[in-house]
């Protein structure tokens, strides 16, 4: 059996995208030396690509707004990328076209700099290659669950520190700790402080309560990634009729949430179910959480509200 053979075997798409080319998955490599330093200033996106409710072709969910997070998080990085939004954008689609899925697919491109750099401090303008991959994950928004999460004991970085609004893979290694201690200590996911001692955000996910109806998220200078996910929450929760508010919030205010959820392209939105070992309502999805949700998993199915058809891109 080829190597390309035992990729798709493995679970492993046929296809890559790297640097305007599609090759196979299995030549994509790297000299061991380009990669590590590389690390240190490389940016990404994770973007998903949902089956329509007919059970028909792809839809990449919001595929220019990640894009353009995805250049932005290079310009901050001062990253040279060789690429603009509309050549990325046309390799998302063709690669999801050749490797022919059928299914649900999480779509990761990602920028980083080119060849072998000796110095740890990469420097500004470092040309850069994009690559993008993909694979196929199963949506959990159908799911009867939720998850039990935990205050950390680490802390969120600053913006003046490590910026939380450039997605950048070094600033992952933050929430890594995070999680591996929250999990060590019977919990799903950790929600991170900042340094004023204000809910900030969970790892890949975005925090949110709901008190008196009323949904409340902590604000962008909380030290928070720009998500795209929950500027989607708060157009359907203005559709919705449910109050929403941007604001610092309390660590106390968690505990005396009627309900709590997560936010993101990786978790959808995801009830949480305990906080720090209480009971978050009765400890299933509550009424407002479930609308918001049952809203989304329309919207990014294809049978939404007609205004927001543009935020589909069909493959």
């Amino acid at each position: 059996m080829s190597l390309a053979s035992l990729a798709h075997a493995s679970g492993n798409p046929r296809w890559i995208w790297s640097d305007g080319k599609i090759i196979a998955w299995d030549q994509a490599t790297v000299h061991v030396n380009a990669a590590g330093h590389a690390g240190v200033t490389a940016v990404f996106e994770g973007i998903k690509a949902y089956v329509g409710r007919d059970g028909g072709h792809l839809q990449a969910f919001r595929l220019d707004d990640h894009l353009a997070r995805l250049l932005h998080s290079a310009r901050i990085c001062r990253l040279d990328v060789p690429f603009d939004l509309a050549e990325a954008r046309a390799g998302v689609l063709e690669l999801l076209r050749v490797n022919e899925y059928r299914t649900d697919t999480y779509v990761r491109p990602w920028i980083f700099p080119e060849g072998v750099i000796r110095e740890v401090m990469v420097p500004d303008g470092a040309r850069c290659r994009l690559v993008i991959d993909s694979w196929p994950f199963q949506s959990a928004l159908g799911a009867d669950r939720g998850c039990r999460a935990a205050v950390s004991s680490w802390t969120r970085p600053a913006d003046a520190s490590t910026p939380a609004r450039v997605k950048a893979f070094s600033n992952y290694h933050n929430g890594r700790l995070a999680l591996i201690e929250a999990r060590q200590n019977g919990h799903d996911f950790p929600i991170l402080l900042n340094d004023r001692r204000k809910v900030s955000e969970a790892p890949s996910s975005c925090v949110a309560l709901v008190r008196d109806g009323q949904v409340v998220t902590p604000s962008l200078t909380s030290d928070v990634l720009q998500s795209i996910t929950a500027s989607t929450v708060a157009e359907l929760c203005a559709e919705l009729g449910i109050a929403l508010v941007h604001r610092e919030v309390d660590r106390t205010e968690l505990y005396l949430a009627d309900e709590l959820f997560l936010m993101g392209t990786g978790v959808e939105v995801l009830p949480i179910g305990t906080i720090d070992g209480m009971p978050v309502g009765d400890g299933a999805a509550g009424p407002v959480t479930s609308r918001i949700r049952r809203a989304y998993q329309d919207l990014v199915r294809g049978s939404g509200s007609p205004a927001h058809a543009g935020w589909l891109s069909p493959v």
